[in-house]
């Protein structure tokens, strides 16, 4: 599974770019079924990586990806602390899930305590992950953000 392709010139990759918003259901076994498209895009993975992420959501990445994330956060020095206690935490509650035949996966039970999902959520697509959102939390999020949309497109763009 890639999350990056050649870019034109052949020498360098580029990273996917993920996009869309789905709404979806966990089954009664808590398995997500991931939509055709993203597994296409993922090039039908066998897993991929649950991790805890910010907003009481959850991050989905494929293992190039994560990796490209790992690289980023061991860019910061062994003697920087809140670097460190990042590190422990993020990748000790992150989990491999594999995909079954029907392109479901299992979210382990802790990661859905986390997050807070119940039957009814929401998967996004980010650039280089997905995020998992419950449905209910997600429109409180575009309820309370989308409004301030042109302002932070502004701020985001003059970084």
């Amino acid at each position: 599974m890639h999350l990056a392709e050649p870019d034109a010139s052949g020498t360098g990759l580029v990273a996917m770019l993920l996009t869309g918003t789905f709404s979806r259901t966990l089954d009664d076994k808590k398995r997500l079924g991931l939509p055709k498209r993203i597994r296409e895009q993922l090039e039908n993975p066998e897993a991929v990586f649950v991790t805890p992420g910010p907003d009481q959501s959850l991050w989905l990445y494929s293992q190039p990806a994560l990796e490209r994330l790992a690289e980023k956060l061991d860019q910061s020095p062994a003697t920087d602390a809140e670097a460190r206690v990042f590190r422990r935490l993020y990748f000790a509650q992150t989990e491999t899930v594999d995909l079954d035949g029907n392109g479901r996966i299992l979210i382990p039970e802790r990661l859905l305590e986390f997050a807070g999902l119940k039957h009814e959520v929401i998967l996004i697509g980010v650039r280089d992950h997905l995020e998992l959102w419950d449905a209910e939390r997600w429109q409180q999020y575009m309820a309370q953000n989308a409004p301030r949309f042109d302002a932070v497109a502004e701020g985001a763009f003059q970084k």
